[in-house]
């Protein structure tokens, strides 16, 4: 018996939601509310192309591509550039084998990148896409992307500069 169409993409959201999560976290710059918020428009716009979707070649990575595009239009959207000052947001339970402190401070300077530039990086080395595939999300050319990769790059290390080397020894 054939699934149904809300069955199938169940269990399709339910394999990548985790996924899109991660890497609208780092989108976002560890804003988890906006990263639930991105990963469920994400979703919904997914579902509305669900029965069109046996035309895609990848469904995870096609989502993956929209997550990134509804980042970059919400970046565009927003009238400031808010920034939350109340508590920090509830944490996730504690994970063994990681920083916290590297954590954000690799996240705090994620964050300091322009949006398009933050986009390449964590498509390129999150999502480990080639530079066609980034170029493609991003709908731009790959020489743009190698560009955006070099310029964010040199800026994470003058962001973060030698302040990496104190968790170099963990």
């Amino acid at each position: 018996m054939r699934k149904s169409r809300v069955e199938d993409f169940r269990e399709f959201a339910a394999s990548c939601a985790g996924r899109l999560y991660r890497s609208a976290a780092l989108l976002t710059g560890g804003d988890v509310h906006l990263a639930e918020d991105l990963v469920q428009e994400t979703l919904a716009r997914m579902y509305m192309l669900w029965g069109r979707v046996h035309r895609i070649d990848n469904p995870a990575a096609y989502a993956q591509t929209v997550l990134v595009r509804t980042f970059l239009t919400h970046r565009r959207r927003r009238s400031a550039d808010e920034r939350p000052l109340a508590d920090l947001p509830d944490t996730a339970p504690d994970r063994t084998g990681e920083d916290p402190a590297l954590r954000m401070t690799l996240l705090d300077a994620l964050d300091r990148l322009a949006p398009k530039d933050r986009a390449v990086v964590v498509l390129r080395y999150w999502e480990d896409r080639s530079v066609e595939q980034t170029a493609e999300a991003l709908r731009t050319s790959p020489a743009a992307v190698r560009t955006r990769c070099v310029r964010a790059l040199a800026r994470l290390r003058t962001l973060l500069g030698g302040s990496l080397a104190e968790f170099a020894t963990h």
